[in-house]
């Protein structure tokens, strides 16, 4: 992978860690995940004015990933009512890249040579590792590590569906941003029935979570999404990853999470899987 494809693929992984450490941080994690989704349409829809549409063939995919990426925001929302991001957002993200790079061996015939497999080895002991850490920490942090590895298992379903559908699409950038109307389109009744009661207390904040982090959403993915189109799927996926490591960051320096040693001892081991992956 070239430097012009991995620097935007890096700057995509920082924007993603923020945008799910707002979620984490705020008071309602629905309301906010769905700001987020609304504020990602919005801010793309302007674009979409003078993008071309995109090709017929990938609308198929562009369908099923709008489905799948409701999917995504609605375990996104439930996971972080449960679970540090410090925790979850590593397991989520983590072992996404040696998923998807056998998925996409098989499916696609896109192989990792013998490094991207050691990439995958380096990814699921750092995963093991959290989840031992985190039964051995307390009994209640086994619901997080679950909803996080199904929320993982969704991550992989979308980057291969999208990953296909993007390179079908002819336009990296409108295929996200039409995505993502279809996702908010499904999310909003979902996060509705999630909630189950009215809002009583407007942030005066909700319009900078949504912009905000609408935006990070949407350059982040379409900036993933337009690599994919430039490499190969799985180091594409892998390489963004590296979000767990601006994702740990900030659970320190901002959210102020205490992190234990086996923990950052995980991260490093998906990190270093991550670039192994991407050297391959």
């Amino acid at each position: 992978m070239t430097w012009d494809v991995a620097i935007p693929v890096l700057f995509a992984a920082l924007l993603h860690a923020g945008w799910n450490a707002l979620v984490r941080a705020g008071t309602d994690r629905v309301l906010d995940t769905a700001r987020i989704a609304a504020g990602a349409a919005l801010v793309s829809a302007p674009a979409l004015v003078f993008l071309p549409l995109p090709a017929a063939e990938s609308l198929p995919f562009l369908l099923a990933s709008g489905i799948v990426h409701v999917g995504y925001f609605t375990m996104v929302a439930v996971t972080y009512r449960v679970g540090d991001l410090s925790l979850v957002y590593p397991l989520m993200r983590g072992t996404a890249p040696g998923l998807t790079a056998i998925c996409a061996a098989l499916l696609l015939g896109e192989w990792p040579r013998e490094l991207g497999w050691s990439g995958v080895f380096l990814i699921a002991s750092g995963v093991l590792l959290l989840a031992f850490g985190a039964r051995a920490s307390a009994g209640r942090k086994l619901a997080p590590v679950g909803l996080a590895l199904a929320t993982a298992a969704i991550v992989v379903l979308y980057t291969m569906v999208d990953g296909v559908g993007a390179r079908r699409s002819g336009n990296a950038f409108s295929y996200t941003g039409w995505m993502l109307i279809i996702t908010v389109l499904g999310f909003s009744p979902a996060a509705f029935f999630i909630r189950r009661r009215r809002e009583t207390v407007t942030s005066g904040r909700w319009w900078q979570i949504g912009l905000f982090g609408g935006g990070s959403s949407f350059a982040s993915y379409a900036l993933a999404l337009w690599a994919m189109t430039r490499a190969d799927i799985a180091l594409v996926a892998a390489l963004r990853e590296t979000s767990i490591l601006f994702g740990t960051l900030i659970a320190v320096l901002v959210l102020r999470e205490r992190v234990s040693r086996w923990r950052v001892l995980a991260v490093a081991l998906v990190e270093a899987g991550a670039v192994a992956i991407k050297c391959s």
